[in-house]
């Protein structure tokens, strides 16, 4: 786990008030907003800005020593990156000028609606950590560097896509808002969420449900649990998932699968950090982190009137999309080899050389199951495998039949589909792809089998071995 600071986001109360203070601190609290400090002198707070990290300051406007516009005006010249929130028993319109074109964030009137100093602290909150997010990503991507790359470790890639997508998500990990990912079936939407976990400074468990297929009932139930006698078969109680990660992260896939009962209830959920058990009165809340991921357009589910835009907007505070197989091709090789040492592993066998012209196979098919596909074309290659080089016939009785009609994803593709077609009249074989290569690589090195050898990516003695069979 990869733990930072959780003071960073601490709220800073300052008010001579003493009970002003504690009643905001519990209502802020009982919110959500864990972290909350306080003081009542107000030459107190620079030195408290300088020595710990704040994220947001409330202040009493009218105060001793300091007032509230004086700290404002100190604070955005030192800390400019914390929103400050004044608040002030006098509503006069120059007040709120005043403090406004000096910087401040927002204010509040005294007396203080509790629903509107946690509804301006949380969104101050969310505006300071989206800046946050910002400033570290920029970092990152000027600096092309992961400082955790062995949280990725199980997402075998060289692709330079995959790579920005992980420098994304070490800066959005930490955050506490809903971060939604996307992407086809079988591109390893599940690895993302796990590596997000891992990431984060969550310290509960991670924990996972497909909601494909559930139906409200069944939702409710698995997410919040049921109260005893809360249905027929309630003999006992039972926590829900939610419960179970407490502290931790849920990870929720399919969620366009989702109907729109469940949307509702989930929405509550990801705004109030708030539910109730099946068949209970007893309101119950929730502190666990919520990772969503789907394999459907929720735009076109948005206009079709199938998936709430609340919900929506609510989930989409960071997205991430993760490409298909065929939009990184270069991942086909390093994948193959992978999948081959572990299969042979798993089926207590020698990992088997695969032949050279099999990546190539590969990486001309479309792959509508992505990186699971894969996986299960090599596991049942090397379920076959007997000895000596890697059979490519299972890998040709799938792909054989798809290649002519998958569609590529990208004009790339596409342009040297109907090269290739052009030339040979037809999709090419293996084969004639292959001696098409070595009679151009010849003509480019006029003759020279060193040079065609180095352009072709093979030996001379396996070039000299091909010439020799055509």
């Amino acid at each position: 786990m990869y733990a930072t600071d959780d003071q960073d986001k601490a709220v800073l109360l300052v008010d001579d008030e003493q009970h002003i203070l504690t009643t905001s601190r519990l209502s802020l609290k009982s919110s959500g907003v864990v972290h909350v400090e306080m003081l009542q002198d107000s030459r107190k707070v620079m030195s408290m800005l300088a020595s710990r990290p704040i994220a947001t300051v409330v202040l009493d406007l009218h105060m001793p020593h300091l007032s509230g516009l004086e700290l404002l005006q100190h604070i955005v010249r030192d800390y400019p990156g914390i929103p400050v929130i004044l608040m002030t028993a006098n509503d006069d319109v120059q007040t709120v000028v005043s403090c406004m074109k000096a910087g401040a964030f927002d204010y509040l009137v005294k007396p203080v609606d509790t629903s509107q100093l946690v509804s301006r602290v949380k969104k101050a909150l969310e505006i300071r950590e989206l800046s946050s997010e910002l400033n570290l990503l920029k970092e990152r991507l000027l600096s092309d560097n992961l400082e955790h790359p062995e949280a990725f470790a199980d997402i075998i890639t060289c692709n330079k896509s995959m790579r920005a997508i992980f420098q994304y998500v070490e800066v959005v990990a930490t955050t506490r808002q809903p971060i939604m990912i996307t992407g086809e079936t079988g591109v390893g939407k599940e690895l993302v969420a796990r590596a997000i976990h891992k990431l984060s400074t969550c310290s509960g468990d991670y924990v996972a449900v497909n909601v494909a297929g559930l139906d409200d009932n069944m939702f409710s139930d698995t997410l919040f649990g049921h109260r005893k006698g809360a249905f027929t078969s309630a003999d006992q109680a039972r926590e829900g998932l939610i419960e179970k990660a407490s502290g931790g992260t849920l990870f929720l896939d399919e969620i366009g699968d989702l109907n729109e009962s469940s949307q509702v209830k989930l929405l509550r959920l990801l705004q109030e950090q708030e539910y109730y058990p099946v068949g209970s009165d007893l309101l119950k809340k929730s502190d666990a982190r919520i990772v969503i991921a789907t394999n459907r357009d929720i735009h076109e589910m948005i206009n079709q009137g199938t998936f709430r835009k609340d919900l929506y907007y609510r989930l989409f505070a960071h997205r991430i999309h993760i490409p298909a197989l065929r939009e990184r091709p270069d991942d086909i090789s390093l994948l193959l080899d992978h999948m081959l040492e572990m299969s042979a592993k798993s089926l207590g066998k020698k990992k088997p050389t695969p032949p050279p012209e099999l990546a190539t196979l590969l990486e001309l098919y479309a792959f509508p199951g992505n990186v699971r596909e894969l996986e299960a074309l090599v596991f049942d290659a090397v379920a076959r495998h007997t000895s000596g080089i890697l059979s490519m016939q299972s890998f040709r009785s799938v792909i054989g039949d798809n290649k002519m009609t998958a569609e590529p994803s990208t004009p790339v593709s596409s342009h040297l589909n109907k090269a290739l077609t052009d030339h040979f009249g037809r999709f090419p074989t293996i084969g004639e792809l292959e001696s098409y290569m070595i009679k151009e690589a010849m003509t480019l090195s006029n003759g020279n089998q060193g040079m065609a050898a180095k352009l072709l990516g093979m030996g001379r003695q396996t070039l000299n071995k091909r010439l020799n069979k055509s």
